[in-house]
């Protein structure tokens, strides 16, 4: 028989399969790819699911969906109305939970009932904190805001009109990989022989991002040179993911290998690669990173600092904001306020929360959130699907592992947050009752992650039991 944590994840995420059925069932999805490819039909799929499927003229589609083939006819409905006595019992369970010392003498939280957006809980929710990688759900709503959850991010390589030069541009894809580059180099090398061009100088464009590339924190495992050309992030190693050596000219290396490639395709390169810009005219070849949809859950699960700051940059570019710290920051603000939440106090001084000056409420992040799970927004949804599972996924897996907080395992969805002294924990959970509920709860100044990790746990898995 699977273990009681597999039941768990697998109630939990039939669960939430159907509450964000339930508030999209109307809304047809635009995705056709990705990690969460299943949810995301669940979430935005009106009857067959898929991409671009229209909903069929008949029969109407149900009141509420049927029940996911995994917890057959026993869960009730999402959408269920609060009692109106819940907030206070809530505040009865959450309060002793805030006063753990492991959180630190500042800590805020929101509470909010997804379905209806009505808090159930607040401390100090609209108090600006530093959220570390929280931060994180802010700069990929932007992202999926302004841009939709199809855009993707192109690399370039286009000839000068003498063939005699040609230039590789970054678009800002820190994905880019090496077999993708080698596909691209490929193509390159099929259009310059078509031309009658055996025999090219290499130049590289990276002016899309004007700088600075180096993050405040400096030079850092966490995050490469923020540049608008590299391949898989400036690793160094085998990584996919977390801290890692990077290179300190992500460009250059990733110059050097498409040359080696266009070589070994058949088209020497003369000369080593050399900065440039590249000419006006019309690419010769092209490589697309995957949607915006699977970047972002990609940025959420695996808390993708590169990622990260790469979104805020797309935001940037679409909200005509140099693609800069500074621009992003704007950017990423003017965008969240467009879609009514409360910016007052915030700051994004970075894409990935490495930053202490960064600044975010409670009650933006359950806003966020909350935004996410409504119908009217199905752009949004990647918020939800790429959040970790707690126990079982990403930032995530080697938590909710001790009692009560196991009561947790496969029923929060949420989004670290670690910096010194700095934890947080923001993202959805599913209760006793089946609602949707959104929660962040941030602490300053705790003394060490292995006291207000746990604290935190044990508060979002506190929410389980709700009815």
């Amino acid at each position: 028989m699977p273990e009681p944590r597999v039941w768990q994840l697998t109630a939990g995420s039939a669960v939430l399969g159907l509450a964000l059925a339930a508030v999209a069932v109307t809304a047809a999805g635009p995705w056709d790819s990705g990690q969460r490819t299943a949810e995301r039909a669940r979430a935005a799929a009106p009857a067959a699911g898929g991409a671009h499927h229209a909903p069929p003229a008949a029969p109407a589609p149900p009141r509420r969906p049927a029940p996911a083939p995994s917890a057959p006819g026993v869960l009730t409905a999402l959408h269920a109305p609060a009692p109106a006595g819940r907030p206070a019992d809530l505040a009865a369970v959450l309060v002793p939970l805030l006063a753990d010392p492991g959180l630190g003498p500042l800590r805020t939280a929101s509470v909010v009932d997804t379905a209806t957006g009505k808090q159930l809980y607040g401390e100090g929710a609209g108090t600006p904190m530093t959220p570390a990688s929280t931060v994180k759900i802010a700069t990929s709503a932007a992202a999926l805001s302004a841009l939709g959850p199809d855009h993707r991010i192109p690399t370039t390589v286009t000839a000068a009109p003498d063939g005699r030069t040609v230039t590789l541009t970054g678009g800002g894809d820190p994905t880019l990989d090496p077999a993708r580059l080698k596909a691209l180099a490929t193509d390159t090398a099929r259009a310059l022989t078509a031309r009658g061009h055996t025999s090219v100088r290499l130049t590289y464009d990276t002016s899309l991002y004007p700088g600075p590339s180096l993050h405040p924190i400096g030079p850092n495992e966490n995050l490469a040179p923020v540049v608008a050309l590299m391949t898989t992030e400036g690793r160094l190693d085998d990584s996919r993911s977390g801290p890692a050596p990077r290179s300190g000219d992500p460009a250059g290396d990733t110059a050097a290998a498409f040359a080696d490639l266009l070589t070994r395709a058949g088209v020497k390169v003369t000369g080593d690669p050399a900065p440039g810009r590249a000419p006006k005219a019309a690419p010769l070849a092209r490589t697309y990173s995957a949607p915006l949809a699977d970047l972002v859950e990609r940025t959420l699960t695996h808390s993708d600092n590169d990622l990260a700051e790469a979104l805020a940059r797309q935001t940037a570019l679409a909200r005509k904001q140099p693609a800069s710290f500074d621009g992003a920051a704007k950017a990423v603000r003017d965008e969240l306020a467009r879609l009514g939440l409360p910016v007052a106090g915030a700051r994004f001084a970075d894409g990935s929360g490495l930053d202490r000056r960064d600044r975010v409420s409670a009650a933006l992040l359950t806003g966020l959130l909350t935004r996410a799970a409504d119908p009217a927004r199905p752009a949004l949804r990647p918020l939800l699907t790429g959040l970790p599972v707690g126990g079982f996924t990403g930032t995530l897996a080697g938590r909710f592992d001790t009692a009560p907080a196991t009561a947790g395992a496969g029923l929060v969805r949420a989004k670290t947050g670690t910096l010194t002294g700095v934890n947080t924990l923001a993202g959805t959970v599913v209760t006793a009752d089946g609602r949707l509920l959104a929660f962040a709860f941030l602490a300053g100044r705790t003394l060490s992650p292995y006291e207000a990790q746990p604290a935190l746990d044990r508060l979002s898995a506190a929410l389980t039991g709700q009815r």
